[in-house]
């Protein structure tokens, strides 16, 4: 019985990512938290919910919390235009796991990720919380943030936030 000398090479795995547009800033959002991406048609809005929060959606019987992605991270509210959607993210903070919508200026395309492409966040100059960012994808000559959804959606966080306007009446 010989033995090759030679050695086998392991495949290259890549991760996907979703990319979406907000304003004029592109972001990514790595797929595997990604449940769904729908057209955006219209919200019930509550009273006294955080600016961010800006309403429920009825998803197949669920009822599910949409956040205006670029609110929470400190830009201008969302206008809705023809390209606007809803991307359904599941959260795995609690039990069960938590859906929430995320309104955005819309869905680009998704990505074929090698590991290299993706570099630590930066220290400064971000304009969002350090915390918000998983790192930075260079693809092609473009670069996009990619965003830290546990962080971003961080669901005590949230109902702390939502907490505060009710007690304050904002």
């Amino acid at each position: 019985m010989s033995q090759s000398s030679g050695s086998v090479a392991e495949p290259i795995t890549t991760e996907q990512y979703l990319t979406m547009t907000l304003g004029h800033e592109q972001f990514a959002l790595s797929i595997a938290q990604v449940r769904e991406i729908i057209e955006f048609s219209s919200l019930t809005e509550i009273p006294l919910m955080p600016d961010f929060l800006r309403g429920v959606i009825n998803l197949r019987g669920a009822v599910v919390p949409v956040l205006d992605l670029a609110l929470r991270l400190g830009r201008e509210r969302t206008q809705i235009g023809r390209r606007t959607c809803i991307v359904i993210v599941e959260v795995d903070q609690a039990e069960p796991p938590q859906l929430i919508g995320v309104l955005v200026d819309a869905v680009n395309d998704v990505l074929d990720v090698l590991p290299g492409q993706i570099e630590p966040r930066p220290g400064f100059g971000a304009r969002i919380r350090a915390d918000f960012i998983a790192g930075i994808l260079r693809h092609q000559e473009s670069i996009r943030v990619v965003l830290d959804f546990t962080q971003v959606l961080a669901l005590d966080e949230l109902a702390g936030l939502v907490g505060q306007c009710a007690e304050t009446g904002v």
